[in-house]
């Protein structure tokens, strides 16, 4: 075995500890980067896969009711390629033992002639088997379905499990025939937030819906595929035009379906997380990397001066601390594929809860993995260059010469007076105060560990706040009520006599697309009282705002996208009933949290619609243990087209999005603490490393054990007390950079920093310190003052 590869086996031995930390701060990076990213590819390649064999459509429209001979001179549009139409109504569903209110979104399949788009796939059938019909209506006058997976495997429905539906105002019995799923409801949900215990898609014989709702030669929904290279907007504009007589001008392309719009929103948000914060972590080991190689040829001057001086060529010295740092990230990214590969696997089961799909693998595809390589190698290379480089320019002669000793002179606490300090202290101060570079650097390391932490913290306050906010702030009611059309307000004295009702709230949405100049944007303007208390409109700063007049309030991203200030002119095209635009002025913005969101005093946008006082939706506040009665009461009322209640989506919330979070913000947070104990334990080790003579003569003159050891965990403690502020201000930076990044037409995450996170970072901070200065204290226990007096000499 060669010389060097002795002295590189004997430097790993003796370095054993920090190569590990080191190794374990770039297995993180890796972790993280194949985590996250090999979660998008799985999400992206089972997207794709799912939208090719479905032939998910390119445009969707829903009208009020059109006939099926429309179709025909829809083909006909330029760019179009394909139209298919069907019947579709959402209905109250009514589950044996169970009060919850639910709702089932019910599409009809049509036997005479399959559908060529949105195929519907059934569970356990072979791969190719799509879009056969559920049935005909049974002889007992059952109706079959197929059920969406999501809400079958929640409520554990079963094929010839039966429930019942509210279907025109009148109650059917369903019976469930097959689990399935779909393209157009991959995600599956209200509000942005997936419902899998109180929101279902139902298959059903098209003949039997139509006949139901009298819609035999109609159709209330269609889908349509584009030609190649056909300009979408253009076709849409023309489908609103032609559409507007049947009571449909909600056109949509791919990118604003909700389902798709969702998946589309995680991929772009995990993409971003997946290059943020591994890029955090490299940089980190980078940093490590640096100052580790760098005060290495520190200590090792007069090795590497007998070593040119004995003949080794620079090249062969500079090979020889490039196979240190190559077993180092070696030894992080075989850790890092391991660690990323079991992450992976364990993110995508957590979407798999919240995103549909036929097949849903997980690997790790092979260019991801030779990108991480590529990074950790990038990582070592910045990392170490300039240390490595300074042992090609180090002269034997130099090198041989002890260095310079330090200028030694009073401190800045001693010229302020402040003299009184114990000699320990003082000895600190003047060392540190000595090298401020150095000290600057540990500083800042040890501040940049205490930000990741906070950072991998926030998301857990980010959602206990969002969480908190609309439930306990904005949503102040229990039940929310609709109806299938807009309703005199005096329905709302009718709800107010129901059992356990204490008070009720009118409310009215409308779907418009707003504009302003070339700009665009769908959304729901919703109409509320002026000052409303049972549905609030809060902004992430927990302030209400109040309606006032016939003035216009947007949330600011909304307006943003559209170009308003406050005082400019919109235009506001009616998506509901006859063609209506009016115009309106913005009166405010709001940041609120949730979607984009557009507020009008409700009279006031009846009176710009025209209207008589029409309501559209009420909400109910109950007396506590009185719902499941109020539930079963509005079943049974039916201008009701649904109702749905808080602490149903509350625990929606808790089970499935509210924990996916928590659990990414777990698995960050370990990752920081991580990187906090290798960024401490590798300062400490360093320092260790270069005062041991110092540190043995203090030994020699009487000074004990406890005294030296004070000397090196004092300066620890400093550069954490210095380093802890210093973190929570980068932390709060971090966060509030990474919520902007992260802002999203569906969700703002507010820049929410609770005090548990500065703690449990400054304990993490303080548990590293805590073990790495045992270590250390360990080691000047066993500290050699013969070897260690020798090495100057």
């Amino acid at each position: 075995m060669r010389a060097l590869d002795r002295k590189l086996l004997r430097d790993l031995r003796l370095l054993a500890g920090q190569v590990l930390t080191i190794a374990m701060v770039v297995a993180s990076g890796v972790g993280g980067l194949l985590t996250t990213l090999s979660a998008v590819d799985a999400l992206a390649l089972a997207r794709d896969r799912f939208y090719a064999q479905a032939h998910f459509a390119d445009v969707f429209a829903s009208v009020e009711r059109a006939p099926v001979s429309l179709a025909s001179s829809l083909r006909q549009v330029p760019g179009v390629a394909d139209v298919q139409t069907t019947t579709a109504q959402v209905v109250r569903i009514g589950l044996p033992g169970s009060s919850d209110a639910v709702l089932g979104q019910l599409i009809g399949i049509d036997r005479r002639q399959p559908p060529r788009m949105n195929l519907v796939t059934l569970r356990g059938a072979s791969p190719r088997q799509t879009s056969p019909w559920p049935g005909a209506v049974m002889d007992d006058g059952s109706w079959p379905v197929w059920v969406s997976e999501a809400f079958a495997n929640a409520r554990q429905l079963r094929p010839g499990a039966r429930l019942t539906a509210l279907i025109n105002g009148r109650e059917r019995q369903l019976q469930v025939r097959g689990v399935a799923l779909s393209p157009e409801f991959i995600f599956a949900g209200l509000w942005g937030m997936p419902d899998q215990r109180g929101f279902g898609v139902f298959w059903i014989d098209q003949e039997a819906l139509d006949a139901a709702y009298d819609m035999q030669g109609a159709f209330n929904r269609l889908a349509l595929t584009l030609a190649p290279g056909a300009d979408e907007r253009a076709v849409i504009d023309e489908l609103q035009r032609r559409l507007a007589r049947y009571g449909g001008r909600e056109v949509i392309a791919r990118a604003d379906q909700p389902s798709h719009a969702m998946l589309d929103n995680e991929i772009q948000e995990q993409k971003l997380l997946g290059t943020v914060l591994p890029g955090i972590f490299f940089a980190v080991a980078a940093f490590l990397l640096h100052v580790v190689i760098s005060r290495l040829v520190a200590t090792q001057r007069e090795q590497i001066a007998a070593l040119k001086a004995l003949g080794y060529d620079n090249a062969a010295i500079a090979g020889h601390y490039l196979k240190l740092v190559s077993v180092i990230v070696l030894i992080g990214l075989l850790l890092g594929v391991a660690l990323g590969d079991w992450l992976g696997a364990q993110l995508l089961g957590l979407y798999a809860e919240a995103f549909r799909f036929p097949e849903f693998p997980h690997r790790l595809a092979p260019p991801l993995v030779l990108g991480a390589a590529a990074l950790t190698t990038l990582t070592a290379l910045l990392g170490t260059l300039s240390a490595i480089a300074a042992t090609v320019r180090l002269a034997p002669a130099e090198a041989m010469r002890p260095p310079a000793p330090g200028r030694y002179r009073r401190t800045l606490v001693e010229r302020l007076g402040l003299s009184g300090l114990p000699t320990g202290v003082r000895m600190v101060l003047r060392h540190m105060e000595r090298r401020p570079l150095r000290t600057g650097l540990s500083v800042a390391g040890v501040a940049a560990a205490v930000a990741l932490v906070v950072l991998g913290h926030f998301f857990r306050d980010a959602i206990d706040f969002i969480v908190e906010t609309q439930f306990r702030w904005v949503m102040r009611h229990d039940v929310a009520v609709w109806t299938l059309q807009p309703v005199p307000d005096r329905a709302r004295l009718e709800l107010l006599r129901l059992p356990g009702v204490r008070a009720a709230e009118s409310t009215r949405l409308v779907p418009v697309t707003l504009i302003h100049g070339h700009r665009r944007q769908r959304s729901l303007l919703r109409g509320s009282a002026a000052w409303p208390e049972l549905s609030r409109i809060v902004d992430v700063d927990q302030r209400q705002t109040r309606l006032s007049g016939d003035g216009l309030v947007l949330t600011d991203r909304l307006a943003a996208k559209l170009g308003l200030r406050v005082g400019d002119t919109v235009e506001v095209e009616v998506l509901e009933g006859r063609p209506r635009r009016l115009r309106l002025v913005l009166q405010a913005t709001v940041r609120d949290m949730m979607g984009l969101n557009a507020y009008l005093e409700r009279r006031a946008l009846n009176r710009a619609l025209g209207e008589d006082d029409l309501s559209g939706g009420f909400m109910l506040s109950l007396v506590p243990g009185s719902e499941p009665a109020l539930l079963e009461a509005t079943r049974h009322m039916p201008r009701v087209a649904g109702a749905f209640s808080k602490a149903s989506m509350l625990r929606n919330m808790d089970e499935i999005s509210a924990r996916n979070i928590r659990i990414m913000s777990t698995v960050l947070s370990t990752f920081a603490a991580v990187i906090a104990f290798g960024v401490i334990y590798n300062n400490t080790r360093i320092a260790l490393a270069e005062r041991s003579w110092e540190l043995a003569s203090l030994r020699v003159l009487g000074f004990t054990r406890g005294e030296v050891s004070a000397l090196l965990l004092g300066e620890l403690a400093l550069s954490v007390a210095l380093a802890l502020p210093l973190g929570f201000a980068l932390g709060l930076g971090l966060v509030s950079g990474l919520t902007t990044a992260l802002q999203s037409d569906q969700f703002l995450l507010p820049v929410v920093v609770q005090p548990r996170t500065y703690a449990w970072a400054a304990l993490c901070i303080g548990a590293a310190a805590v073990a790495s200065g045992w270590a250390v204290r360990r080691r000047v226990d066993r500290l050699d003052l013969v070897a260690a007096l020798k090495t100057r000499e």
